[in-house]
């Protein structure tokens, strides 16, 4: 019987007179794709190939800050309050940084007790949310994105860190990994060993999301995984354990933040430990599938087991709160109802009461590279936009909440 390895020829090749080495070939994809990619960005986001952020509507911008719609028409009619622009039949609309003038006019009018900027005070600690999940696709960095902007939407100033060296995190804000993001302009510039660190305040950057900054990520994120074993085993290399390198960083930075969101890899590497370390609060994401669930148990036995080695060497494991995310969810679905129950009935007050559904307009705003809240609601059916949107609020509502909590906010 004749070998099918041998006898096997990849029908890509045949046009050549011989195959191509796979590094090569794989080489060639790479940056083909790149430059696909790359035009890709030029076509939507023409001329500079920079991401804005749509206006919003008197609704939306009243929703956001917390008021009605006719209190802000009256600010409008009256002058007062930051000029906004004025469109046919008299519809207003505003940018983001009008919304958090709106905010700060309200705070400094002093005609309510309510605080409109929600910014942290006195001995209120810089929150630390650190997206995990040892699997991938499960929503995680959809998740991140959108929380991120939620609460740079609702007044909070907001750091997102992107920790996986895939960086779709960063891509989805308009930065291209391989494109923009060059030598220690990732979080790695910040924690690495031995010489050429950099301050994070350096590596950070503003985003078209007012209140958003970003720490990008891309490939040059792996060799933190790389160096940290030779680190331990020499400890001439300084700085520290690796666990507490990000935690300093986030420490140098933390009078300009409320809140960082952190976007883990899909693997429990030195990366995602350190993020852990740093973390003030969890959250795990997770698809209600029965191989899911089972790979979230080996994910929680593995932190578990190794966490304990970071606590009895001196790390900080005291988190503000932990929560379960159901993403991806399909209230239609039989099996996935029964393991979000299976889930509630381990886990109780731990799984977040609102799931993340899954929603078609969340995927297609996607192949944009944007979120819910970047795209307006004329650009799908009505009926699926306020579905997903209702969805992606209640689950960033009930998030922010812990956050406040936290902090001992009513």
């Amino acid at each position: 019987m004749p070998c099918l390895r041998e006898n096997h020829v990849d029908t890509a090749t045949t046009l050549s007179s011989a195959p191509r080495a796979i590094h090569e070939l794989v080489g060639a994809h790479a940056r083909e794709l790149s430059a696909k990619l790359q035009a890709h960005r030029h076509q939507l986001f023409p001329p500079d190939s920079r991401k804005t952020l749509r206006r919003f509507s008197s609704g939306e911008a009243a929703k956001l800050i917390g008021v009605n719609d006719g209190y802000l028409r009256k600010l409008s009619l009256d002058g007062k309050g930051p000029a906004v622009d004025v469109g046919a039949h008299g519809r207003r609309s505003y940018a983001i940084e009008d919304i958090h003038a709106l905010r700060a006019f309200l705070d400094a009018s002093g005609k309510s007790d309510r605080r409109y900027v929600p910014k942290r005070q006195g001995d209120e600690r810089l929150q630390v949310i650190t997206v995990v999940n040892f699997k991938g696709g499960s929503g995680k960095t959809t998740t991140a994105a959108h929380l991120a902007q939620h609460l740079a939407l609702r007044g909070y100033r907001v750091l997102a860190v992107d920790l996986d060296p895939q960086a779709s995190l960063s891509a989805l804000h308009g930065v291209q990994p391989e494109f923009d993001v060059g030598e220690n302009e990732t979080l790695y510039g910040a924690i690495r060993y031995g010489g050429g660190r950099r301050e994070l305040k350096d590596i950070i950057r503003k985003t078209y999301f007012a209140n958003l900054d970003l720490v990008p990520g891309n490939l040059e994120l792996m060799e933190f995984e790389h160096e940290t074993p030779k680190a331990l085993l020499d400890q001439g290399a300084g700085g520290g354990m690796f666990f507490t390198r990000m935690d300093a960083a986030l420490a140098s930075v933390a009078d300009d933040y409320d809140v960082v969101v952190v976007d883990c890899p899909p693997q429990l590497g030195f990366l995602t430990m350190s993020a852990l370390c740093s973390a003030t609060a969890v959250l795990v994401t997770v698809h209600p599938q029965m191989l899911d669930v089972m790979s979230m148990c080996q994910f929680l036995i593995m932190t578990s087991d190794l966490l304990s080695v970071v606590a009895n060497a001196g790390g900080q494991m005291g988190y503000d709160w932990m929560r379960y995310l159901v993403t991806r969810f399909e209230p239609g679905d039989g099996p996935q109802n029964q393991m979000v129950s299976f889930m509630r009935s381990i886990f109780r007050d731990h799984v977040l009461n609102y799931p993340m559904l899954k929603s078609t307009a969340i995927a297609d705003a996607g192949i944009t590279k944007q979120t819910l809240y970047e795209v307006s609601r004329d650009q799908f059916t009505r009926a699926t936009y306020d579905r997903a949107r209702e969805a992606v609020d209640n689950v960033n509502n009930e998030i922010e909440q812990l956050i406040r909590s936290a902090w001992g906010r009513a």
